[in-house]
């Protein structure tokens, strides 16, 4: 049966970390339907280039180039995103930083950055996009989370600990938005190891064929999205590859 999307052209989404493989994928899929972007990154080259890729696909595409880690830069991404569009309809957070030591090699640096990326940014962007969410009749936010966020593997502790704190403020924001009667939906995807260069830089030990797909990872954003005005809401999916145990 075909589900009628119609609902979702025009919307504006604005998309953290647009620049790394998993970000692009689901802007790839956001201008499917018709969303016109926001898109952020720190790399301006390469941030222009993902756009003009995406305009060439029929995309409405602005870029804002910034560091995440800058709370005056996150007040002047969201408030650029209303002055061009606006409305904010969608976010997502897809930005992400991990690492590959043992906990005795992690910095204070290192542990204050990968934290200030995967947990702060998404937890500020949030905040500072409710007032525009509250207008919208799609509002959505759209946490991109990791499998770790559930367990833990060697040599990750830093990202390991974020990706519980973000699940955590997920929950949190949910919970809050849901207490207020706020028309917003929260949710969170929690992907094992997706094919993307940054993973074979964390685990270069892994068969690429082995790996979950980007397509795969947009395909759950768009479930999430294709259900907006469904009678239920699914708050976190968790994808694992196929060699991996189930429901663990």
């Amino acid at each position: 049966m075909s589900r009628d999307v119609s609902f979702l052209e025009g919307k504006t989404a604005l998309v953290t970390g647009a620049s790394g493989d998993i970000g692009f994928g689901l802007c790839q899929r956001l201008i499917s339907y018709g969303i016109q972007l926001v898109i952020t990154g720190r790399n301006p080259e390469i941030l222009e280039k993902r756009a003009e890729d995406l305009r060439a696909a029929g995309g409405k595409v602005l870029t804002y180039v910034g560091n995440l880690e800058s709370e005056a830069f996150m007040d002047r991404l969201i408030n650029y995103t209303i002055d061009n569009y606006e409305s904010l309809d969608i976010l997502i957070n897809s930005a992400g930083l991990a690492h590959k030591s043992p906990i005795e090699d992690v910095t204070p640096e290192l542990f204050d950055t990968i934290m200030k990326v995967n947990v702060r940014a998404p937890f500020f962007l949030a905040q500072k996009a409710l007032p525009y969410l509250r207008l919208s009749d799609t509002a959505t936010v759209i946490n991109m989370c990791s499998v770790v966020a559930h367990r833990s593997y060697v040599d990750q502790s830093a990202f390991t600990v974020s990706m519980h704190a973000l699940l955590g403020a997920s929950k949190a924001l949910a919970n809050e938005i849901h207490k207020n009667g706020d028309n917003i939906r929260v949710h969170v995807i929690t992907p094992g190891a997706v094919n993307t260069d940054l993973i074979q830089m964390v685990r270069p030990d892994l068969d690429p064929k082995d790996l979950i797909h980007v397509e795969d990872v947009a395909d759950v954003m768009s479930f999430y999205l294709e259900h907006r005005h469904s009678a239920f809401i699914t708050d976190e999916i968790r994808m694992h590859r196929l060699d991996k145990t189930p429901f663990i």
